[in-house]
């Protein structure tokens, strides 16, 4: 995943084998055209994708971002987005819990030593370990007590996607007696967690986003990454582009998805307005209206989000030396694309039904989920406050700042 902390270091990732990048993306392909077929009645059934996230572990699909010294395949984070983005196509639950995998991965790389980065990654790589997300810093009520050679965690932590039928944990906690808030790392099936079946959302219904509650659980010293709070090196906060882009990314591939799904149906079921005066849908010319307006609209979308990324490769490439000026360009970029894929993915899964009519509303067909997918996971954080961030550039050229939540 790039360069390691240590400046001066070749970067891993830098030159991106472009076979191997589109080898991968095939896979992803494949599997989404498979996962295509149930993916309404999974939705409805809510749960762990179980089948799914098998699928995916024997794919090689989770070793991608790992660097190729620790036997990863060293790709680029194009390739993992434009991967992400090809699963949200179809089921962005399950692109959801496959890309927050790799947001966990990137804990050691950030945060650790290199003893740190060739434990985890070597042993991920070797027994296929899926990584979710238990971080979730706004969630204070996790605590880290130091006790003897160990320490103990006691409390609970929300939004914890993708953690039934995980591995690792990447975890923040406070620290007893500092209040800093602590990064670390533990196996998912430690004595003492508790994984609860408690996310019943109206999207995102594949996440097991819910929450988890620890009870004397023993953390180790090579388990702890160190303290989250310091945001003094800017690339110590890149975790959170990478985050803000990965959502970017997969409301992108939501609303490619439903657009995708509306022009097959319009094709095939849609009739014409009975006083259209003309004999298909595909001639209605207020369905090429809509269709023409979407597809404009949603090119904004796809440029901004491909641009952003280049960026974000660009600053993960820099490694240690990355500096404030050239994080916060990047995050300006990420800022725009997200705002941008998120108000034009919610009034795209909306317009949808404009172009196909009342009886696409079924819910054999279960188009509504695009929509309830997008406005779940949308609200992951404050689009306004998102928006605020550009402004300040905008007006007073004042570039976001880096920290741990944009």
């Amino acid at each position: 995943m790039g360069q390691s902390l240590a400046p001066g270091q070749p970067s891993i990732s830098s030159s991106v084998n472009q076979a191997i990048s589109n080898d991968y993306l095939q896979i992803a392909k494949t599997l989404a055209h498979e996962f295509k077929k149930t993916a309404v009645e999974r939705d409805k059934q809510g749960g762990t994708p179980q089948i799914e996230r098998d699928r995916i572990r024997s794919s090689g699909l989770l070793s991608l971002v790992i660097p190729k010294q620790f036997g990863g395949t060293g790709e680029s984070w194009i390739t993992a987005f434009q991967i992400s983005r090809e699963l949200a196509k179809v089921d962005s639950s399950l692109a959801h819990v496959y890309s927050y995998h790799h947001l966990g991965v990137t804990i050691p790389h950030i945060f650790g030593s290199e003893l740190q980065q060739e434990k985890f990654y070597t042993q991920t790589v070797q027994n296929q370990w899926w990584w979710c997300n238990a971080l979730n810093p706004l969630d204070r009520r996790l605590v880290l007590t130091p006790h003897q050679d160990y320490f103990v965690l006691n409390g609970v932590k929300s939004f914890c996607s993708g953690s039934h039928d995980s591995d690792i944990l990447p975890i923040t906690a406070v620290h007893a007696e500092t209040q800093s808030i602590i990064i670390l790392a533990i196996p998912s099936k430690r004595t003492g967690i508790q994984i609860n079946h408690d996310w019943n959302n109206i999207g995102q219904r594949q996440t097991d986003s819910g929450s988890i509650y620890f009870k004397d659980v023993k953390v180790y010293s090579e388990e702890i990454f160190g303290d989250r709070t310091q945001a003094d090196i800017p690339f110590r906060t890149i975790r959170a582009c990478l985050t803000q882009l990965n959502l970017a990314h997969i409301y992108l591939g939501i609303t490619e998805g439903a657009l995708d799904a509306a022009k097959h149906y319009t094709l095939t079921e849609t009739r014409p307005w009975l006083t259209s005066t003309v004999s298909t849908a595909t001639e209605d010319p207020y369905i090429l209206q809509h269709y023409g307006e979407m597809w404009v609209e949603l090119q904004a979308v796809v440029h901004l989000t491909e641009y952003a990324a280049t960026l974000l490769q660009a600053a993960w490439d820099k490694g240690i030396v990355l500096s404030e000026e050239e994080r916060g360009q990047c995050a300006l970029a990420i800022a725009a694309a997200k705002v941008t894929a998120a108000r034009t993915g919610l009034a795209i899964t909306n317009r949808i039904f404009e172009v196909m009519g009342a009886r696409a509303t079924s819910s054999q067909y279960g188009f509504d989920r695009y929509w309830r997918n997008l406005r779940t996971f949308t609200l992951h954080d404050s689009i306004d406050y998102k928006v605020q961030e550009v402004g300040k550039w905008a007006l007073n050229n004042q570039l976001p700042k880096p920290s741990f939540y944009s």
